[in-house]
């Protein structure tokens, strides 16, 4: 039994009955390491991670591996999700040393904490052009006795470096007196939007080579681009993008919900991981597709995944779980993979079609298994195979519920049921818009009970809007991140937008004032952790939108739609000096700024604020979801309410009135958004 058996972490929690003396992050580990004056090894990975899984059954349960590390080092376990701050540095460390990142991240570092060497999976045996990991521990052992000088210089060098890696792209020579309309420019939107398409794969979809990640951030900003712009090509890429993987294997055909990635370029084959981000992020660009579209299967997806998430990823107090294990009964993807022998067990004479549709084969189409994917659309299939398309749609529905119901009785990938507070708020914003978008109350519900649960489980107990990060069976810990606090913001303003409550507002205005004030870097953007904490080598400022949102790309948003609607000047200056600051780099590789990239988009397009007051307010806003409008300020009342311009002297009695307004100039107001949906436009 090592130190981790306290912890609510399951990754933690798994490799707590390991023979390797692990510690958690803190103060007892690190103080041993200064007393001892010993090298630590951080071991980083998550719940879900495949090759975690595969590190630990190979070297950290094996006795004599364990001994290597508990003589030579003090040994630390992260879950990269409960601590994504140090996961950020060391991530930095491996990749300037090795040209590569990823987990399991195993880094060393110097007893001051500077890391000095590290890589990711390590082989028991030398193999795959890599040293074994027994090899590597004795190797570093004997370098920190004898090279310790070098060591000390690598160490500080690296730290150095990670210091000066997050000024990457910002211009700090931009004059921010320039008019908004000069700083950003539609030549920078066409720029961005032909250097996306340079890398998209207009056979499958999506953007580079495999393995694919739904890049849901450049997806969005192509439909935006089209939108704002007329772009068939931007729409096509972006559609066919969403459908290669709706009809992929990434999509879980059976139970809905998104994997993390696929393996190959085709979607048919995901590392079978599902996030909980992954699915918020999605469903809020289908929700854009639909209002661009009407097409009924991205409606569809977005209802079978929230069924998925409600049924396999909410806790029974309403936070949403983190994450679905790759890997059942210690097999990759076993939970989802089928046989054609059971397949037709179960649906005996509908097997026939069923498989011929999803593609299940004899052999197997991945691993002499079989994933269920979709090579063509149904109404082509039925057309080609003589099949009416609503007979057969129907047969193929119940087929999947029959094959939803036996896979239910199989053994189930691990569940991460810890409770992260930006992830949450992801998935509420995606509730939000599913509610906006398809009118379904129960999606609404879901949203305000999250947030009530967050806002009462996560809030520290010091009379500030400080929150934590993390929450497991009662016990919330670790400060939260910026992410965490970005990601809150921007859903307490989709909640007002779906509620008519404005307390959410002024709530995400509080929270904003209090990431100002510790987040804040002195200039326009901010650090990833709070001022204060003390545990981590250097403070970094993430701008890079990657598997989810930059914390400082999200601030600049929540900066700018509350400038809106507070008349905060200062607000506003901070928003517009972030995106310049960044423009160039943005426009240069959009792929790696999505957010940031819809962000300049929306400057140069321009902010629709739409202000509804009168006693049907609320369902006057609710009919904005008909539309797609995605740069509005929707805001509204039953009455004036004077503390925010735009509801202020719109009152009058017996109307709801709604107001298009611009820098708080308003037309004349009409009773219904339809009337004003051409200026919108």
């Amino acid at each position: 039994m090592n130190k981790l058996a306290g912890e609510t972490s399951p990754y933690l929690l798994q490799h707590a009955h390991n023979p390797v003396e692990w510690y958690p992050w803190g103060e007892e580990a690190l103080e041993r390491a200064r007393k001892e004056d010993k090298p630590i090894l951080v071991s980083i990975g998550y719940a879900a991670c495949h090759w975690c899984h595969v590190m630990e059954r190979e070297s950290f349960e094996d006795a004599a591996t364990a001994a290597i590390m508990n003589e030579h080092f003090i040994n630390i376990k992260i879950d990269r999700e409960e601590r994504p701050d140090l996961d950020h540095i060391y991530m930095d460390a491996v990749q300037a040393m090795t040209g590569a990142g990823g987990w399991p991240l195993n880094v060393f570092l110097t007893p001051d904490k500077k890391p000095f060497y590290g890589g990711t999976y390590f082989p028991p045996v030398k193999a795959y052009n890599r040293p074994s990991w027994k090899d590597v521990l004795l190797s570093l052992a004997d370098a920190f006795a004898g090279k310790r000088e070098d060591i000390e210089t690598q160490a500080d060098n690296l730290t150095r470096h990670i210091g000066q890696s997050s000024q990457f792209g910002l211009d700090a020579g931009v004059n921010f007196n320039i008019p908004r309309e000069e700083l950003f420019t539609r030549q920078q939107c066409d720029t961005i939007c032909e250097n996306m398409l340079r890398q998209a794969d207009t056979t499958w979809g999506g953007f580079g080579r495999a393995p694919k990640f739904p890049q849901t951030f450049t997806i969005g900003y192509l439909l935006r681009y089209h939108h704002a712009f007329k772009h068939p090509e931007a729409l096509q890429q972006a559609l066919l993008s969403l459908g290669k993987m709706l009809q992929g294997g990434l999509y879980d055909q059976l139970g809905g919900g998104f994997a993390r990635y696929s393996t190959d370029e085709k979607w048919l084959a995901p590392h079978f991981e599902k996030m909980l981000y992954d699915n918020a992020l999605l469903i809020d660009v289908l929700c854009d597709a639909w209002q661009l579209t009407g097409q009924e299967v991205y409606a569809q997806t977005i209802k079978d995944t929230l069924t998925f998430i409600t049924r396999e990823m909410t806790s029974p107090e309403g936070g949403f779980y983190a994450a679905l294990d790759a890997d059942s009964e210690g097999v990759e993807g076993k939970f989802y993979t089928w046989s054609k022998a059971e397949i037709h067990h179960v649906l005996g004479e509908q097997a026939g079609p069923f498989c011929e549709f999803y593609d299940v084969t004899e052999h197997g189409n991945w691993e002499e298994q079989n994933i269920l994917w979709i090579q063509q659309p149904l109404e082509q299939f039925a057309a080609e195979k003589g099949y009416d398309p609503a007979v057969l749609g129907a047969m193929l529905k119940g087929c999947r519920e029959k094959l939803l119901a036996v896979r239910a009785n199989r053994i189930r990938p691990g569940l991460d049921d810890k409770i992260l507070l930006g992830w949450n708020a992801l998935m509420v914003h995606a509730c939000c818009r599913a509610f906006a978008t398809l009118g379904d109350e129960a999606y609404r519900q879901m949203a305000v009970r999250n947030m009530d649960f967050l806002l009462s489980r996560f809030r520290q107990n010091d009379g500030t809007q400080a929150f934590y990060h993390t929450w497991k069976n009662g016990q919330a810990k670790y400060p939260a991140f910026l992410d965490d606090y970005a990601c809150l913001i921007r859903a307490l303003i989709a909640l007002q937008e779906i509620t008519g409550d404005t307390r959410y507002l002024y709530q995400a205005h509080d929270i904003t004032a209090f990431v100002n004030d510790h987040f804040g870097d002195g200039g326009h953007l901010f650090y990833y952790t709070i001022d204060g904490q003390d545990d981590v080598i250097v403070r970094k400022k993430e701008v890079y939108d990657g598997a989810v949102p930059s914390g400082n790309a999200l601030m600049a948003q929540n900066l700018w739609y509350l400038s809106v609607v507070f008349d905060n000047k200062d607000w506003e200056n901070k928003a517009v000096a972030a995106l310049a600051g960044i423009a160039q780099t943005v426009t240069r590789y959009p792929t790696s700024f999505g957010v940031w990239a819809s962000q300049l988009l929306q400057f140069v397009k321009g902010t629709p604020e739409i202000a509804v007051v009168g006693n049907d307010f609320r369902e006057r806003m609710q009919e904005a979801g008909n539309w797609f409008i995605p740069f509005r300020v929707l805001i509204g009342s039953e009455k004036n309410q004077p503390e925010i311009p735009l509801l202020q002297d719109r009152y009058r009695e017996d109307e709801t009135l709604v107001y298009l307004c611009k820098d708080y100039h308003c037309i004349k107001p009409v009773f219904y958004i339809e009337e004003i949906i051409n200026l919108i436009e």
